[in-house]
């Protein structure tokens, strides 16, 4: 299970998102920064958020 916890990348938030893939946690977080936090996901964020990407058991 593929993992990133929203705090990581900066925000007071306490989301996590958790995903088989890569792909499906980048969608995921995707739309959580879209809708909690009005933000649009850049290629830079998208290279940010690949980066705290945790492997979890």
């Amino acid at each position: 299970m593929k993992t990133v916890h929203c705090r990581e990348l900066g925000f007071d938030c306490s989301g996590v998102v958790k995903a088989a893939t890569e792909e499906e946690v980048l969608q995921q977080v995707a739309a959580h920064a879209q809708t909690v936090h009005g933000l649009t996901v850049t290629p830079e964020l998208a290279e940010q958020v690949k980066a705290l990407i945790k492997e979890e058991a």
